[in-house]
Parts: structure tokens; sequence; C-alpha cells
């Protein structure tokens, strides 16, 4: 009787998790400690899948018919971190927004395969400093250090799947992380050298040292919005450009001039090399952004822009990448400031040209989140207006609730008449191109002198 009854549970247990395994419903919830937003949002890619409200013990939850298995994100303004989800997982969270990443825990199904990609994450963070030290060796050294560390996370990894349940998809994610990180590095490598030995040319490497080349999946669909191998692409797109063009261009590519001809060459790379939409679209996106951030004459953003267009005219940052050339455009020296609205202390509606007007004035930016940037950006501020008396200088913030904006006006006893609240960032981003948290934008009477100027080396 007692072996019956064994065989009975087994088999009550067996079918149970066979049910657990069959169903596509998916649970995703947890707690969130000092909330910074009242809501959660989840993507897969750069689709917004679901938003979830925080109850009254800021607690969240996702219930999903199924979802496409990997790699996905959460977002929680301002922070975002990633979670792998497939169907029939139930996951829980707990974190507290003081110490985000540091004390996110994850509980539950694939808590195990989610932990340790945080846990590789944070450790990643850790190293920078470490390996920053490792670009002064010489290239057979580096390597040898940089494969250590990735053997080691390897082995951590190893032994982490003989001891629990992770999914392929969670298995094969995580050794990516761990593989592209090393990558990156190697590709870096060259460049930070030469800066920290100040060496004037690109070390020789080994005939070998680019040999994990022949492993890259240019068209890795479950990879594309996955940091370490996104930057991974960026750094070797980067580096193949300029040893294309150092090898077989009469242009001289140190020369800032010649950013235009060094980015030419990455569409063209990107063009040739990567076919897997997403990821062509994001690296398209990221070469345009970078490049019109760096403020060139505007004769060669023309240029840029329709080349971009030929090979990229269907991305779908179009909208972005158009709108940011047009601001570029925008705030090129002699031209007049926008008339972009933004609210006074009291709520009134006032534009930047009104604010301009008969005077000389800064813009500068500052959000709330960054309290870091906030504090050295008004110490910065502080010194010019003692420095430079003639000048009036208006602080422009940036993605933060009103409440906490006028609530920090007072706490830091800023004058509220050169503070100023926008409560679109999409659009003053477009318009007055606010990515450079240090920029500043310099106006006499409402013209422009110069619209991409920075606090720290402008002055």
């Amino acid at each position: 009787m007692n072996k019956t009854l064994l065989y009975f549970i087994i088999f009550l247990l067996a079918a149970c998790n066979t049910a657990q395994r069959k169903t596509s419903e998916v649970y995703f919830g947890g707690e969130i400690v000092n909330p910074t937003s009242e809501y959660v949002v989840l993507y897969k890619g750069d689709m917004a899948l679901d938003t979830a409200h925080l109850d009254e013990n800021n607690r969240f939850s996702f219930k999903l018919d199924s979802v496409d298995d990997g790699l996905h994100h959460f977002y929680h303004f301002p922070e975002e971190q990633y979670v792998i989800l497939e169907d029939g997982d139930s996951i829980q969270l707990r974190l507290n927004t003081v110490d985000f990443d540091e004390s996110l825990v994850f509980s539950g199904s694939n808590e195990q395969g989610n932990n340790f990609l945080l846990e590789m994450f944070l450790a990643n963070e850790q190293e920078e400093e470490l390996i920053y030290k490792y670009y002064d060796l010489e290239p057979e050294s580096f390597r040898l250090k940089i494969d250590s560390l990735k053997n080691v996370k390897l082995e951590a990894l190893n032994k982490l799947s003989t001891e629990a349940e992770l999914s392929e998809g969670a298995m094969e994610i995580a050794k990516a992380g761990i593989m592209y990180t090393s990558y990156i590095f190697k590709e870096a490598y060259p460049f930070y050298h030469k800066r920290k030995k100040g060496e004037k040319s690109i070390h020789n490497l080994p005939p070998d040292f680019y040999d994990y080349r022949a492993d890259i999946k240019y068209d890795d669909n479950g990879l594309s919005y996955y940091r370490p191998y996104y930057n991974f692409m960026k750094y070797h797109l980067g580096n193949l450009s300029y040893m294309d063009c150092k090898n077989g261009c009469k242009t001289n590519i140190k020369m800032a001039k010649n950013q235009l001809h060094y980015n030419q060459h990455k569409l063209k790379l990107i063009d040739s090399l990567i076919k897997q939409n997403e990821l062509r679209d994001n690296l398209f996106r990221n070469v345009a952004m970078d490049y019109l951030l760096k403020y060139d004459k505007e004769e060669n953003i023309e240029v840029f822009i329709k080349e971009f267009h030929q090979m990229s005219g269907n991305n779908r940052h179009i909208h972005e990448i158009n709108g940011l050339y047009d601001g570029v455009r925008n705030l090129q020296p002699q031209k007049e400031l926008p008339e972009f609205l933004v609210y006074d202390s009291e709520g009134n509606k006032v534009s930047i040209k009104e604010i301009g007007k008969d005077k000389t004035v800064v813009f500068y930016f500052w959000s709330a989140p960054r309290k870091r940037h906030f504090t050295n950006m008004i110490k910065r501020i502080n010194l010019l207006k003692e420095k430079y008396p003639e000048y009036t200088f208006i602080g422009l913030n940036v993605r933060t609730d009103l409440s906490r904006w006028n609530n920090m006006l007072e706490v830091s006893q800023l004058d509220k008449s050169e503070q100023f609240w926008t409560d679109n960032f999409e659009d003053v981003a477009h318009t007055l191109i606010v990515y450079d948290p240090n920029r500043s934008i310099i106006a006499n009477d409402g013209i422009i002198v110069d619209g991409f100027a920075n606090v720290y080396t402008s002055f």
C-alpha cells in the first residue's frame, strides 16, 4: 500500500509540474521600497508590453497570457533593469530605489538565471576601474587578464547550471553577457592603450588578438537590446571603421575635422554587416545621435543626414533623428532662440525667447533624480555668477515632478526668478538638444551666441 501511495504521489507531482510547464501564463510582480514613480513599465525590446501601477503597499504585478521567451526589461523612473521571462514563469522581485541594482533580488521560477545576470552586471561595474588599469599592459598580458576574468565567470555559470535548473534560453543570455563583455575590452584596448601610454600610433597587436571575431553573431534577435551585445557592436564597428579608414584612406582620421568622414565609414559598415532590423536601426540611430551631437558644421551635417536617409530611410527612429537634425540646425550661431515654452515658479508659461530678451543669458539644465549632478551644477553656476556678473544664468529643469521641483527650489534656496520647469522631456530634448547634462546655451538679446556651450569648458 505504501508503494502504491508513493507512486500515486509521484504521479501527481509529475502531472502538476507538467501542467505548470505547459501553461503560457506569466506572472511578474514585486515590491519597490522608496518608489520614485507611481508605476512600472515592462518592455520587450523597445515595445512596452504593459504598465503596472504601485498599490498602497508599493507593490505591482503583471499578468500576461504569454510572452516571447527571452530578455525583457522593466522601467521604474529613472532606472531600468533586465529580467528573463519565459512562458509559465512566476517571478517576484524586491528592490530599494536608494540602491536600485544592488538591492534587487529575484525569486520564483527563473530566479537563478535572473539573479546571476544581475550579479554579472554588478561585477562588470566593479571591474571597470581595474580593467582601466590593465590598458597599460602589453597586448598579450592584457588578453590574459581579460580571459582570466571571463573564465572565472564562465566557471561560476557552469557551476550554477549543475546546481539549478536553468533554461536553455537563460543559459545562452548569461553566457553571451560574459563573452561579449570580454570582447568589448579587447575592441577598446588599442585605443585606450595608445591614450594611456601617450603613443603616437596604434600599438601592433598579435595576429590572433581578434580571433574571437570568428564567433560574433551579427543577427542574434534575442540579444539586440542586451547591453553587452549592443555595446560590443558599437565598439566593434567603431574599431573596424577606424582601421578601415586608417589603412585605406588618404584622409587623416585623427583630426577632429574629419568626424564626417569617419562616421560615413560607420554608416557603410552597418549597412553591409548588420541585417537584423532592430539591431540595424538602433546602430544607425547611435551613429546619427553621436555625430549630430558633436555639432559639426551645418554643411557637414547636411551631407551626413542625406547619406543616413539613403541607407536607413525607414529607420524606426527616423522621426527622432530628423528632429535632432532640425534642432541642431536651429541652434546654430546668429539664429533666434526657439519659441520654446517653460513654466515659472508661479505656474505661468513663458517663452525662453522672452526670458532672454535684452540681456545675455546662459541656459543650463538640471534634473532632480541626478542628485550629484544637481549639486555640482549649482556649485558651478554660483562660481560662474561671481566670475561673469554680466551674464544671467537661467536653470531649466527636466525630468522632475512639478511638486518635487518646487520643493527643491525651497530647500536649495534657489532664486525662483532664475528657475523654470519643463513638463515634456522629449520636447525639450529635441528642441534644445538636452543630451549632454553639462550643456548650456548662450544667447544675447534672444540671438544665439553658442548653442552648444559647456558649463565647465566654455567659460
